[in-house]
């Protein structure tokens, strides 16, 4: 058995040991890794609290909670992709108010080879979202630089009387000179100003 590079950490939530059981055999452990089982969703959400998950499945009812509410809660809040399943009698009623959630929802009895490619389109889509964190992560750091670069040439146009133009060449020009980041040079600008 090889180890892929990345596996995915699962949280199934279920009261019914047969169920759990027979979805940890469509989970081989070279992909899905830790595999960890919650009865209910105060479980559950005491086990989010200390975990970070990629996938969480979840099958209604609960004894504390349908789990509905839950998996929107876990959609909203966090990357974890969210697959529940459901009687076939309720499935379009929950299915048309938890997909726009982008919440994955099969009826039960649920066919094993369904259920197992379920999975593995789970991990693609948490696969996407994390690419696009990674993207705004990015992003989020290039604004913070671009701020914290821009107070620093306001400062020097305070303190120096240098025009923005003349600041930003400054700021280049430190960057450059010193085999520094603006970023750096920035920081150290400020910092100076704190002083």
């Amino acid at each position: 058995m090889l180890f892929k590079e990345r596996t995915y950490g699962v949280l199934l939530v279920s009261a019914s040991d047969s169920f759990n059981n027979k979805t940890k055999d469509l989970l081989p452990v070279n992909e899905y890794w830790p595999v960890h089982t919650a009865r209910s969703v105060g479980e559950a959400r005491r086990s989010f609290a200390t975990g970070k998950y990629d996938l969480v499945v979840i099958n209604t009812p609960l004894p504390d909670d349908f789990g509905t509410s839950f998996a929107i809660d876990l959609a909203e809040d966090t990357p974890a992709g969210v697959l529940i399943f459901v009687k076939s009698d309720i499935y379009e009623s929950v299915f048309t108010k938890l997909t726009d959630y982008g919440i994955v929802v099969l009826s039960k009895p649920a066919n094993l080879q369904l259920t197992a490619q379920t999975f593995r389109i789970l991990c693609a889509t948490r696969e996407r979202l994390r690419r696009m964190e990674n993207r705004q992560k990015t992003v989020e750091e290039k604004i913070s630089e671009v701020r914290l670069v821009n107070k620093a040439k306001w400062q020097l146009i305070q303190q120096r009387g240098m025009t923005e133009d003349e600041a930003h060449r400054y700021i280049e020009k430190q960057a450059m000179d010193r085999r520094l980041s603006k970023k750096e040079i920035a920081e150290e600008l400020t910092a100076k100003e704190e002083e």
